[in-house]
Order: C-alpha cells, then sequence, then structure tokens
C-alpha cells in the first residue's frame, strides 16, 4: 500500500458541471472493469485476490476549497496529499475520486489507482471513459461503451499458462544469457551512497523544442532506428560520463497489451525490460545508437517473459533498498493522456509531481505540440535539484 505505487491525475475543470452525472460516471465505469473493485489479501503466505461486486452508489466526495489569496496553494496541497495518500489493498478500493470545488464553475477532479490494479495505459482508458460517458449520461443516454469481452483476470490466467510453454523458456533462457555478470550501475553523489535508502524524490521539468526533436527524428530514419532508440543512446552516453562506467542496465516499460480485446481494459499489463548498456571502446554516437537498436529490439523480441519470473530466475534479491536489476529508468510516451472532452466543461490537465522516486534516476519524455517534456525523477537521497538540473540541461547536448 506504498504511495510510491500511486498513479494519480488531477484535472481543473470550467464550467458547468453536472456532479451527480459524473458520480454516476464512476460507478458505470467501476462496474465496467472488476480491477477498480478487487482486494488483495494474504493466506498462508499466499496472495489472493477477492472481486467484489460493483457498489449501488460511487462515493465523490466534493470538498469546497477557501476563497482568498490561498486558494491555489491549499489546492496545490490537496493534491500533494492526495497524490501520497496510500491505498489499504486489503479493503480497497483501489481507485479513489475527490472533487475540490473552487468557484461555482470551477472544480478540480482528483483521480488516484494503485498500480497493483492499473497502469499508464489504465489511466487513459479511464480518462477516454469518462469523457464518453459523461457525455452520454448528461444527454440522458445509455452508454455508448461496447462491453468489454475480457477482462484483466484473463489475462491472468493465460500468463500463467503461457509461462510454462517452450517459447517461453526459450526466451528466458535467452535473456538470462544476455545479462550475464551485469553490474550495477553508481551514480556519484554528493551525499555519497547511504547505507540506507529511503524512497524521498523530487522531479525536473524540461522541454526539448520541436526542432531538435525533428532533428532527432532525422538521425533516426537514417540509422533505421526509432526515436526511443535515439533518446535512450543521448541517455547512456549521459550515465556512462557521469558514472565512469561502460556497462549497465537501462530499465523501460513497455504496454505489452499484445491482443487486441486488452486494449480497451483498466489493468496492469505492463512490463519492464531490462536493456543493457554496452560503451565499451568509446563508440562514436553512431555506432552506439546501432548497439541500442540491436539490444532495444531484442528485449522486444523476449517481452512476454514477465520481468518478475526474469528476476527469479537471475537470483536477484528482492527488497533491496536499489533496483535489482537496474537502478535507472527510462520511458517515451509517444500518446500522451488527453484530457477528456465534456460538454458545456472545458478540461486541463494539472502537472502532479510525485516526492517519491523508486530508482537512482528515472527519465520519461511525452510527446507534446511538436517538441518532447521531459520529467528527471530522481533520489533525493543522491542528487540536490542542482544536480538535477544540470543532467537535464546535458541531455540536450
Amino acid at each position: 500500500g506504498q504511495a510510491l505505487y500511486n498513479i494519480p491525475l488531477a484535472l481543473r475543470l470550467t464550467g458547468a458541471l453536472d456532479v451527480e452525472v459524473l458520480r454516476r460516471t464512476f460507478a458505470e465505469i467501476v462496474l465496467r472493469h472488476e480491477p477498480l473493485r478487487t482486494t488483495f489479501l494474504e493466506h498462508e503466505g499466499q496472495p489472493l485476490q477477492r472481486i467484489h461486486a460493483a457498489p449501488a452508489e460511487w462515493p465523490l466526495p466534493v470538498e469546497v476549497l477557501p476563497e482568498g489569496a490561498a486558494r491555489e496553494d491549499t489546492l496545490r496541497r490537496r493534491m500533494r496529499d492526495e497524490a501520497a495518500l496510500p491505498f489499504d489493498l486489503s479493503t480497497g478500493p483501489l481507485l479513489r475520486t475527490r472533487l475540490l470545488k473552487l468557484a461555482a464553475e470551477e472544480h478540480v477532479l482528483l483521480l488516484n489507482m494503485h498500480h497493483i490494479v492499473s497502469d499508464g495505459w489504465s489511466m487513459g482508458v479511464l480518462v477516454h471513459e469518462v469523457g464518453s460517458l459523461y457525455a452520454a449520461f448528461a444527454e440522458g443516454r445509455p452508454s455508448p461503451l461496447p462491453a468489454l469481452s475480457v477482462q484483466a483476470a484473463d489475462f491472468a490466467v493465460w500468463q500463467r499458462q503461457e509461462g510454462n510453454s517452450e517459447g517461453v523458456q526459450a526466451h528466458l533462457d535467452a535473456l538470462r544469457e544476455s545479462l550475464k555478470g551485469l553490474p550495477a550501475l553508481t551514480l556519484p553523489s554528493e551525499h555519497g551512497l547511504p547505507a540506507t535508502r529511503t524512497l524521498r524524490g523530487a522531479s525536473h521539468v524540461f522541454t526539448l523544442p520541436a526542432s531538435l526533436v525533428r532533428t532527432l527524428e532525422q538521425v533516426a530514419r537514417e540509422r533505421n532506428a526509432t526515436l526511443f532508440m535515439v533518446l535512450l543512446a543521448g541517455y547512456e552516453t549521459l550515465l556512462a560520463r557521469y558514472s565512469g562506467q561502460d556497462d549497465f542496465a537501462v530499465g523501460s516499460p513497455v504496454a505489452h497489451r499484445t491482443r487486441p480485446e486488452l486494449e480497451p481494459l483498466i489493468g496492469v499489463f505492463l512490463n519492464t525490460l531490462v536493456l543493457r548498456a554496452r560503451l565499451d571502446g568509446d563508440p562514436r554516437f553512431t555506432e552506439l545508437l546501432e548497439r541500442v537498436r540491436e539490444s532495444s529490439l531484442a528485449a522486444y523480441a523476449h517481452q512476454d517473459v514477465p520481468f518478475e519470473r526474469l528476476v527469479d530466475a537471475l537470483g536477484v534479491e528482492r527488497g533491496t533498498d536499489r533496483g535489482s536489476l537496474f537502478q535507472v529508468m527510462f520511458a517515451l510516451h509517444n500518446a500522451p493522456v488527453p484530457p477528456p472532452s465534456l460538454p458545456d466543461v472545458r478540461v486541463e490537465l494539472l502537472p502532479t509531481a510525485p516526492d517519491t522516486s523508486r530508482f537512482d534516476v528515472s527519465l520519461s519524455m511525452m510527446a507534446r505540440e511538436g517538441g518532447l517534456e521531459g520529467t528527471l525523477e530522481y533520489s533525493l537521497d543522491l542528487f540536490t535539484p542542482t544536480t538535477a538540473a544540470r543532467l537535464a540541461s546535458q541531455l540536450r547536448v
């Protein structure tokens, strides 16, 4: 139930919002998606999940914020508190909704889901369904969404069945061989490496302009690569320069919705790839890009192996202070979550920066208006805001 696994989202709603229609919208979404009404228990040392019946009504508490100069400060504090509030996995629900009323026609909707039942793609599904259902219910129409043919629990069954196949075992053997002798990445820290890591973190936000992104895309096309691979090669170069290491791993999430019937589901389907960085021999950037291309394609080919199974196969101890196979992450989001379109209401996505960090450094890039918005999330046990800003600035070089 750690807040580290929360997935928060905040939407500013300006206009004639119908709170009861919004409440009914969430009740319908929870009815559609079993994970949002699932709880997790432990029985004789084994985890169990329990799927509950959908509630007749959905709780959507409304808090009226005080007027005056302090209102925006109160709003930021409420957003921060909600993002940091842990879930109780045994009692649920693992979706929370709260509405903050700033004025008669101005609200902020706070959404939060736990990662055990959700992933980044799921947040996009949730936002899309909020828009579709609210618009229909506001006009007195029934739900326009098609019935779901499967649920997340079906995927879990498929994954267990396929996990014992010879094909998955062959993929696991190949991954184990490719990661043999992998060293941990140790980035220099102003504070020195602490004996015990906490989860204290912060974020630095920056942008890469559209002109630079177009140049990077051209480099990718010339080398039969992708923008992801070019950005990853630049990130690996920066990490190698800071650490003095030429061999380490970068973790990267993949949506892993490999069947079309999984695409409209809320659930956790995401898998984590382990991308080994090889910078031995001081390669030119074009050489490094070719190495990154090869390692990325190999990792994608083996993406059906669950990360947890790979960790077990490599005999890596879980629950340690630092990441089990990697200490840094990289993600490129080509399709950012668009705010829902609600009738008579203007919707704006508000930034929600977490104050936790699971890894030493985690870089995520989001496509926005032709450019890229970068978020460098970092551990405050290791780095200062000044160092994080310097790291981000050197990504542009």
